[in-house]
């Protein structure tokens, strides 16, 4: 499954999360994650993040797609990270 993750999290929370986050996707933006997954590692992802996140502070939005191939990509401006495999 094709996964976007994006958040809104309290600048002391970040820098665990966004460390947290890459063990599992490709960080392509400053609050932006994406990378294929399967389900048992989006459920992983969401118990973990419970132990980061405030949950009445912050916000984590995952958007799902069975293949990325329904989804377009257009970048302006600059790439912040290559996406690559996650191993």
């Amino acid at each position: 499954m094709y996964v976007i993750l994006v958040y809104d999290i309290s600048v002391e929370r970040i820098d665990k999360a966004r460390q947290y986050l890459k063990q599992y996707l490709n960080w392509v933006q400053n609050s932006a994650f994406e990378g294929e997954l399967k389900e048992g590692e989006i459920e992983k992802i969401r118990l973990g993040l419970k132990n980061i996140i405030n949950e009445e502070a912050d916000s984590v939005i995952i958007y799902k797609t069975r293949d990325r191939r329904w989804i377009t990509r257009e970048t302006l401006g600059t790439e912040k990270s290559e996406i690559t495999s996650i191993i």
